[in-house]
């Protein structure tokens, strides 16, 4: 069956093309009338690769996990800077986060020095913009926070009961919506630069309507690293493809979080 996330339409490194038990240990009908015969293919392959290793939801969990750990790490440890330190940082970690993610994306670069790198640098972009927007709005963060765990464990469970089916076609609208959005943000930024005011992020009516379309972009990314992970699995990627998947959800927590705080933030003004 075709894969419906993008990230499989080149494979991964050490994938197989179906899931590693597929036919072993299956017997071969009897044809009526057979002398009855001891199958041989009841037991293991002795001919079978014992050093073949394939990736498990534990390894999803156990390598995002450490990913988010790095990141809230490097996150605590910019915004424990004194005075304006943070800012000194943030923007350059800012900038070498991107082109890290740029590269693991398109060359889907699955390894753990890779992905951590991007973690710690996000961690400490994250830290410096968080803490700039806790010192005008005291205790947006944490709402931030409690507010991106609760749309991830929403849409894991809208995923996970079938409420949400990830299909080509729904693929295809969130990567497009992803696309829209992005380019609506690189319009904001441009007439910026020239003085000129959309509306997209001045916390007006229109700047509210569309944090809200944000986020639910994000929220609906969310399926498609949902999908990634279970169709890895299923396809015998290698324990490695985990720390891709890992990268895969902390891009998009992350944009969920700022998107979030960016959101309350107009409320609190």
């Amino acid at each position: 069956m075709p894969s419906s996330n993008p990230a499989f339409s080149r494979g991964f490194p050490g994938a197989t093309n179906s899931a590693p038990n597929a036919t072993w240990g299956q017997a071969p009908q009897q044809q009526y009338g057979a002398p009855a015969q001891q199958n041989p293919y009841a037991q293991p392959s002795p001919y079978a690769a014992s050093g073949t290793q394939y990736m498990t939801m534990d390894d999803v969990v156990t390598k995002t996990g450490i990913s988010f750990l790095v990141t809230v790490l490097a996150a605590a440890a910019v915004w424990a800077l004194p005075g304006q330190a943070a800012w000194g940082l943030a923007m350059p970690a800012a900038i070498i986060a991107l082109v890290v993610g740029l590269v693991i994306s398109f060359k889907q670069i699955a390894n753990p020095v890779a992905t951590l790198a991007y973690a710690a640098l996000m961690g400490a972009a994250v830290g410096a913009i968080s803490e700039a927007f806790n010192d005008v709005y005291p205790g947006i963060v944490v709402q931030a926070v409690i507010g991106t765990f609760g749309v991830f464990f929403g849409m894991l469970v809208v995923y996970k009961t079938g409420a949400i089916r990830v299909t080509p076609k729904l693929t295809r609208w969130i990567v497009g919506a992803m696309f829209g959005v992005l380019a609506l943000m690189l319009v904001n930024l441009v007439a910026s630069l020239f003085g000129f005011n959309t509306g997209l992020r001045d916390g007006g009516p229109i700047a509210i309507v569309f944090s809200l379309v944000v986020i639910g972009v994000a929220a609906f990314s969310l399926l498609l690293d949902f999908d990634m992970a279970d169709e890895a699995i299923r396809r015998g990627a290698p324990p490695k493809f985990a720390w891709y998947i890992a990268f895969g959800l902390l891009v998009t927590v992350i944009w969920l979080y700022l998107e979030i705080l960016r959101l309350l933030s107009y409320f609190r003004e």
